[in-house]
C-alpha cells in the first residue's frame, strides 16, 4: 500500500499530516496497467448495479445530478429495490424521492441539506450522525461496505489523471473503497491539488458530460445586521494576526470573514470555505505564511460557492485540498498557530450545551466538523486557539437563542465542555473554566436585553443559586 504522501500528484507538499496509510482497498493514484473506462451513455451506465446495494454519492457542488436522475431511472424500468445511497449534503434535484422510486432508493444522509431535510422528517431516507473527520472510517473500516460509487471528476489530462475537484472530502475513502465507480466527467469541474487525484483506468464507467454541466453553486445573500455585528465583535476581539482560520457554513461565519480585511498573515485550514476567502487573498490578508501543516497553502477538505470562486480554483496549487479524515483530525488542527474555529449553532442553553443539527424534533443537518475544529483550538498546541460559537442573540421569531434547557428532541453536537467561547451580537462570553453559576451569567449578559430578566429567573429555578461573575 503507497503512503498517503508518495500518492499524490498534481503538485507536491511534506507534512506529518499526510503521511499515514489508511489502509484503502484500492490505491486510485497508480494507474492500472491497460485498464480504460466504459464509456457508456447514462441509460446504460449503471447495468452493473444491483437490488440492495450501497452506492456513495459525491456531494456539495459536484453532486452529480445527471447520474442521480439516471439512475432512479434505471431502477424503476429495471424493478430495482433496496438500494442505499450514502452521502453528505447534496444539491439539486432528488429524483429518487419521487412516489416511484422513494421504496426502491433509499438515502442514508451524513449530512442533510435543504433538499432532503423533508424526507429525513417525514421518514422517506435516514439521517446518521456521525462526525466528519469519522465518515471515511465507515467505509475504510467496512461499515458501510460500498459496491459503488458515483462521481463527478475533471476530463483526464493527457496521462489519464482526473480530479474529485471541489469535493475531496470523504469522497476520496469511498473511491478508494468501493468495488465499482461510476464518473461523470464535466470540463466545468475544476481540477484541483492534493487528495484530489484518481487515475481514470481506476474508474469503471464514464457517462460523458461533455457539453457542460453547472455545478451547484451557493447563492450568499447579505448579511443582516445581526450578522454584521457578531462578524465585527469576532475579528477585532477573537481574530490574531496570524491565526489559522476555520468556519462553518452560514451567515455568521461569512460576516466574520467580511470584517477581516485589515488582518496579516491569516492562514487557512477548514473543512470547507466560499467565496468569503476569495476577497482576503486579494488584499493579502490571507497569505498562510505562519501555518505549520502545509504552510502557504489554503488547506480545505470542500468548497462551495460561485463560478467565479470554481474558475479560481482551476489549476491552482495555492489550495490543497484534503481527505477530511486528516484535515479534520484534531492531532492535526492543533499543530496550526492560533487556531481560530468559527462555527454557528441552533440554540445554547445556560450550562453551554450547543444545539447546531437540529431545531428541536426536526433534524436540520449533520456533525459535520464543528466538534473536529472547536476540539482542535480547543487543544491547540500553542495554547492560542479560540473555540468561538457564534449565534444571533435572537430569532426572526422572537425567540431567544439563549435558553434555560434546549429543546425538546433537540441534540446537542458541542458538548458544555468543549465551549470556550460564545458571541452574540451583543458581546462575547467566555465559558471555559466558568462553573454553571457563571456560565449562566457570562449567556445572560450577550442575551438580547427582553429575555435577561426570564433567563435570570430561570437561571435560578434551575442551578438554585443566582449568576454571578465570582
Amino acid at each position: 500500500m503507497l503512503s498517503r504522501l508518495s500518492s499524490r500528484s498534481f503538485g507536491t507538499s511534506s507534512t506529518c499530516a499526510r503521511m499515514t496509510s489508511f489502509g484503502d482497498k484500492h490505491e486510485i493514484a497508480f494507474p492500472i496497467a491497460g485498464k480504460k473506462p466504459k464509456v457508456l451513455p447514462i441509460s446504460e451506465a449503471f447495468n452493473q448495479i444491483k437490488s440492495g446495494d450501497n452506492l456513495f454519492v459525491q456531494g456539495i457542488a459536484a453532486t452529480p445530478t445527471p447520474l442521480l436522475k439516471g439512475l432512479s431511472d434505471y431502477a424503476v424500468a429495471n424493478n430495482l429495490k433496496g438500494i442505499k445511497l450514502h452521502h453528505l449534503h447534496l444539491e439539486g434535484d432528488t429524483p429518487w424521492t419521487a412516489a416511484d422510486v422513494k421504496d426502491r432508493i433509499r438515502s442514508n444522509s451524513l449530512f442533510t441539506g435543504h433538499n432532503l431535510r423533508g424526507s429525513v422528517n417525514d421518514g422517506t431516507a435516514d439521517f446518521n450522525s456521525c462526525f466528519l473527520q469519522e465518515v471515511p472510517l465507515l467505509f475504510r473500516r467496512g461499515a458501510i461496505k460500498l459496491n459503488a460509487a458515483l462521481i463527478h471528476v475533471s476530463p483526464p489530462d493527457a496521462n489519464g489523471y482526473c480530479s474529485l475537484g471541489t469535493s475531496v472530502d470523504t469522497t476520496r475513502a469511498a473511491v478508494t473503497n468501493a468495488d465499482y465507480i461510476i464518473a461523470m466527467t464535466n470540463r466545468n469541474m475544476p481540477r484541483t491539488f492534493g487528495d484530489s487525484v484518481i487515475h481514470s483506468s481506476h474508474i469503471d464507467v464514464v457517462v460523458d458530460e461533455a457539453d457542460g454541466f453547472v455545478l451547484h453553486q451557493r447563492h450568499i445573500g447579505k448579511a443582516n445586521d445581526q450578522e454584521a455585528k457578531i462578524g465585527q465583535i469576532i475579528a477585532e476581539n477573537l481574530v490574531d494576526n496570524g491565526a489559522t482560520l476555520q468556519m462553518g457554513i452560514g451567515a455568521v461565519p461569512d460576516a466574520a470573514l467580511s470584517a477581516l480585511k485589515n488582518h496579516k498573515d491569516l492562514g487557512i485550514h477548514t473543512e470547507m470555505f466560499s467565496d468569503g476567502v476569495l476577497d482576503l487573498i486579494e488584499r493579502n490578508a490571507i497569505t498562510n505564511a505562519k501555518k505549520t501543516v502545509h504552510p502557504g497553502k489554503l488547506t480545505v477538505s470542500f468548497v462551495y460557492g460561485s463560478t467565479k470562486l470554481y474558475d479560481y480554483l482551476n489549476d491552482n496549487p495555492l489550495i490543497e485540498f484534503g481527505d477530511v479524515q486528516w484535515v479534520n483530525d484534531p492531532a492535526v488542527i492543533r499543530k496550526n498557530p492560533k487556531v481560530t474555529a468559527i462555527n454557528s449553532a441552533v440554540e445554547i442553553d445556560l450550562t453551554g450545551q450547543v444545539v447546531s443539527d437540529s431545531v428541536g424534533k426536526r433534524f436540520l443537518s449533520g456533525f459535520g466538523g464543528q466538534v473536529d475544529f472547536i476540539r482542535g483550538a480547543g487543544i491547540a498546541d500553542d495554547g492560542l486557539g479560540k473555540p468561538i460559537i457564534a449565534l444571533p442573540s435572537i430569532s426572526k421569531k422572537g425567540h431567544s437563542k439563549i435558553v434555560p434547557f434546549i429543546n425538546e428532541g433537540a441534540g446537542v453536537v458541542t458538548t458544555r465542555s468543549h465551549v470556550h467561547y460564545v458571541v452574540t451580537e451583543n458581546g462575547i462570553a467566555q465559558l471555559w473554566g466558568k462553573n454553571m453559576r457563571q456560565r449562566a451569567y457570562e449567556l445572560i449578559k450577550i442575551a438580547h436585553p427582553s429575555q435577561r430578566e426570564k433567563l435570570e429567573k430561570a437561571a435560578f429555578d434551575r442551578l438554585k443559586v443566582m449568576p454571578s461573575s465570582d
